[in-house]
């Protein structure tokens, strides 16, 4: 059994259903190549234990999402072929905590945007894309898969609206932008247009003008921050352990409360806007920021404080 057609196989009847599997696919391409290395033809729990050691330091949420992306392909190939092995999750217990959001200050994504500027490329596309493609998120909240499937149909540059199709949950939602990112994104596709002599279908495109990778962004991405001390430098091509590309959503949306609080607004009535601009499925998704980060939750406090007063 070729375990790499077998994913290929594995993620094409997934993705029929409505999977994305960016993620899922970057992970079971790493695993799959540390059981080629160790010439292993079977996954069991020993090789899952060995590549983690191996793999790098990562948190216990990490660790247990990539052993459940195992286990799912284990469980498809056990299918096949009763000599897989499915490995226990109890190898990484189960830890339901989300993440606390890094929230990055204007200063760090106004380097993280000029350190992608000085990125190298053959033909000047990847100093041009890149830039623009973090920019993007920083300023919309979009997720790194959603900007990646943008089509320049979706950009409608004249008057200014984003169209996501099949975000999250499959759900499509229009995004506008102001002026200065409309204009931003207009100059990024004419320099595009001109460096590749056409127009391309996917808006953000690579070296050789196709549509960027998961694996691609989030590896330019760890490059930047290293750049700029987000992350401490690798030699071996490792992202390194740092404040993550998604973190500049969460940022986004946080700006966007604390500017709420401070500006006085019904946060409960502005909420609705949050929740449907990112994309979420519950507003409790939404709500979560005002936990995640000390100072909404500061400014939260306060607003039930001068609440109380006003009450006695």
């Amino acid at each position: 059994m070729n375990l790499a057609n077998e994913l290929q196989r594995y993620l094409r009847i997934r993705r029929s259903l409505g999977y994305k599997l960016y993620t899922e696919e970057r992970i079971l391409k790493r695993f799959i190549f540390f059981m080629e290395q160790n010439k292993e033809t079977h996954i069991n729990a020993d090789i899952f234990l060995k590549w983690k050691q191996e793999f790098g330091k990562a948190s216990k949420i990490t660790w247990a999402r990539r052993l459940g992306v195992i286990r799912g392909f284990a469980s498809w190939l056990c299918s096949l072929d009763p000599l897989h092995e499915i490995p226990s999750q109890s190898l990484v217990p189960f830890c339901n905590n989300r993440i606390p959001p890094y929230i990055y200050s204007d200063s760090e994504i106004k380097k993280i945007i000029k350190a992608a500027s000085l990125l190298q490329s053959k033909n000047g596309i990847r100093e041009i894309t890149y830039p623009a493609f973090f920019g993007l998120i920083s300023v919309t909240g979009l997720r790194i898969s959603e900007a990646i499937s943008l089509n320049t149909q979706d950009v409608n540059l004249r008057e200014g609206i984003i169209t996501v199709h099949k975000g999250k949950n499959d759900n499509n939602r229009k995004l506008p932008i102001t002026e200065s990112t409309n204009n931003y994104l207009k100059e990024y596709a004419r320099i595009r247009d001109r460096f590749l002599g056409q127009t391309p279908e996917p808006f953000f495109v690579s070296d050789n003008g196709i549509r960027l990778t998961d694996c691609a962004v989030r590896y330019n991405f760890a490059v930047v921050s290293q750049m700029i001390g987000l992350r401490p430098e690798r030699k071996d091509n490792k992202h390194g352990v740092g404040p993550r590309i998604h973190d500049l959503r969460h940022t986004f949306a946080v700006k966007v409360m604390v500017n709420w609080y401070k500006e006085g607004k019904n946060i409960d009535q502005e909420m609705i806007k949050l929740v449907t601009y990112l994309g979420h499925t519950k507003p409790a998704n939404t709500y979560w920021y005002i936990e995640a980060v000390p100072e909404l939750l500061a400014l939260a406090s306060q607003r039930v404080e001068n609440y109380m007063e006003e009450a006695l």
